[in-house]
């Protein structure tokens, strides 16, 4: 492969009469790679980056089992760093728990406030200080969130879905200093590139976060290509709701490919329903275990005009829907109100019917998936939840792919690790990444094969975003981001495979 100016000129075989010529010019670097595995720079479909910063440094709770490990874990974290002003966690699974995070749980740990994040991050479990910092204590519940309650009606300690990304994610960012912030981006950049990642697609972009991103820009070089999708929430009128599109509009028309195309404003995103732990993802039948049958966040009549607006202003729109409720509602909306030349695209897709599956093809629908969330390891609850007739369609993505949908591969860090070889082992075993001596398969009928994932991690995914013709695959013309493994190309195997060299735009920007 000859690059020259960042640019791949030519990718032809070691004897071929273009790369002898080129390796005989004057001044060419040569760089032996050994024999290793080179493929296109992995872009990263749907991340948080600047959360994704901030939970490199919080405390993380993944290994634990049980309320009393969690509270161990947590008071001892805290006696080890009195200079702190909370004491932020981050991966507390529902299982852990059961009915018993409260914040009279944590309370006794430590006087300050105590914030931890689901690791999910639809769900945040608080002490009762934090209740007073997030200025909560006797809040009502939002448009598509809600606070546990006691029999009384008083907050119990949990917020969930738009609580917890229009209270929690604005007051973590607001109490985090900008050089804190800056250092957040800097290492969550440094995690990506030493995973192989050349490019990130942030799905909940906001304005603390993206001034965040403008002031690194000011004093650093980006190392990696940036799309983001501007998070739409929920408020109490449709002009509200519109007023944050404009703003998306506005930030979009100063920072697009053309003017920006490092860092830019692909789209929006909206949040419609929530998960399947949560018993908040909107099915069409209530859920097998308690009979819960929540509604979707957002309804078709609310969509409409938002979808319409960014459409029409050329902005892509990226819906997150999870139960097959809110997939079918969010096909219908785009089908009846937007382009299917900008490429919009559904985030999740973990429970699509079979009709559903099909249409994303016809209508031009990305499906933006994380196999991560696949992992047999983390779904232990959905066979009581859902029933085992509905689990037999979870993450269905060879159906989607037969239908003629563009997939496009991401992780959704920091919900889960930014492992591109955890994502493709699982994308391609659907068995666990989290526990490997874990037998347990979910749906192998929808396995996709290596190349295909692989193809969802790279070209899939800067299609998805327009960028198929400057990266996404090792082609002359395109823009040289690769990444070099060290590894055996089996899918079996994906999980010993290690980035030992990111180079984007021609540059070695990491190496192990």
């Amino acid at each position: 492969m000859i690059i020259e100016n960042g640019q791949i000129m030519h990718i032809r075989s070691s004897d071929s009469s273009e790369i002898k010529k080129g390796s005989e010019e004057q001044g060419v670097d040569t760089q032996d790679l050994e024999n290793r595995i080179v493929l296109p720079g992995f872009i990263d479909g749907h991340v948080h980056l600047l959360l994704f910063g901030q939970g490199l440094k919080k405390l993380s709770l993944r290994h634990c089992t049980s309320l009393s490990d969690i509270r161990a874990t947590i008071r001892s974290y805290a006696s080890a760093n009195p200079q702190l002003k909370r004491i932020l966690c981050t991966g507390w699974m529902r299982w852990m728990v059961d009915e018993e995070a409260t914040a009279a749980a944590l309370d006794d740990l430590d006087p300050r406030p105590i914030l931890i994040d689901s690791k999910d991050l639809h769900s945040t479990w608080v002490n009762t200080q934090a209740l007073r910092e997030l200025g909560c204590l006797s809040s009502p519940d939002l448009p598509g969130g809600s606070f546990s309650r006691d029999a009384d009606g008083n907050l119990t300690g949990q917020l969930h879905e738009t609580c917890v990304t229009t209270i929690v994610w604005p007051y973590l960012a607001r109490v985090a200093s900008l050089q804190e912030n800056l250092e957040a981006l800097k290492a969550a950049f440094l995690a990506f590139l030493s995973a192989g990642y050349t490019g990130v697609i942030d799905m909940a972009m906001d304005e603390i976060a993206w001034s965040a991103l403008q002031e690194y820009r000011q004093t650093s070089e980006l190392p990696i290509r940036v799309a983001a999708h501007w998070l739409i929430t929920p408020s109490l009128t449709e002009a509200e709701n519109l007023s944050q599109v404009d703003r998306a509009i506005e930030l979009y028309q100063q920072y697009n490919r053309e003017t920006s195309p490092w860092c830019r404003i692909a789209g929006i995103k909206i949040i419609t329903d929530g998960i399947i732990d949560g018993c908040t993802a909107a099915l069409s039948k209530p859920y097998t275990s308690n009979g819960a049958d929540p509604g979707p966040f957002w309804n078709f009549e609310q969509l409409a005009p938002l979808v319409r607006k960014a459409d029409g202003a050329g902005l892509q729109i990226a819906l997150h829907a999870i139960g097959d409720a809110a997939i079918t509602m969010c096909i219908n909306v785009l089908e009846q109100h937007a382009s299917p030349g900008h490429r919009h695209r559904i985030e999740h897709l973990e429970l699509a019917s079979p009709e559903d599956a099909a249409r994303l093809g016809r209508l031009g629908i990305t499906a933006s998936i994380q196999p991560v969330h696949a992992d047999p390891a983390i779904l232990r609850a959905w066979p009581s939840l859902l029933g085992d007739e509905r689990c037999e369609r979870a993450f269905a993505y060879t159906e989607f792919a037969e239908g003629g949908a563009n997939l496009a591969l991401g992780t959704d860090a920091p919900t889960a690790p930014n492992s591109a070889f955890e994502n493709l082992y699982i994308a391609t075993t659907r068995r666990s990444a989290r526990e490997p001596a874990l037998e347990d398969m979910v749906n192998e009928k929808f396995a996709l094969g290596l190349e295909q994932a692989v193809r969802g991690a790279t070209l899939g995914t800067a299609y998805s975003c327009f960028m198929e013709g400057e990266t996404g695959s090792l082609e002359a013309g395109k823009q040289a981001d690769f990444v070099l493994v060290d590894g055996v190309w089996e899918k079996d195997l994906l999980l010993g495979f290690k980035a030992v060299e990111t180079w984007v735009g021609g540059r070695k920007v990491y190496e192990a």
